[in-house]
């Protein structure tokens, strides 16, 4: 059972973070984002990383885009920002994983995809 407090803080059962805390980090490393997708049952835990990882995994694509759009100014600047951003926010996600916590990421956290 899981629930979320007003700042969108989240809990899930002990049993459940301890059995899928390695699919939530997989949820920060890029296309492995698929096996919490995929693998990640009922667990709220899973899940939950996933749609976080899932926001981490497009700021990564959006980086590369717009790195190879010719005509954007300072698009290696964009780009560079971009992409170090979802590096930051990757690790903070991980840590968060790895500590069994459900904090939304800043700046990101609260985007729902699905």
């Amino acid at each position: 059972m899981s629930s979320f407090d007003e700042y969108g803080n989240g809990s899930a059962s002990p049993s459940d973070i301890s059995t899928n805390k390695w699919k939530a980090v997989c949820s920060y490393l890029g296309i492995l984002i698929l096996i919490p997708l995929l693998l990640g049952g009922d667990s709220t835990f899973a899940k939950y990383h996933a749609k976080q990882g899932l926001n981490v995994f497009i700021l990564y694509v959006l980086s590369g885009i717009v790195s190879h759009i010719p005509f954007l100014p300072f698009d290696g600047l964009i780009s560079g920002v971009a992409y170090f951003s979802a590096l930051i926010l990757s690790i903070i996600g991980i840590i968060n994983a790895v500590q069994g916590n459900m904090k939304p990421l800043p700046l990101i956290g609260h985007i729902r995809i699905f």
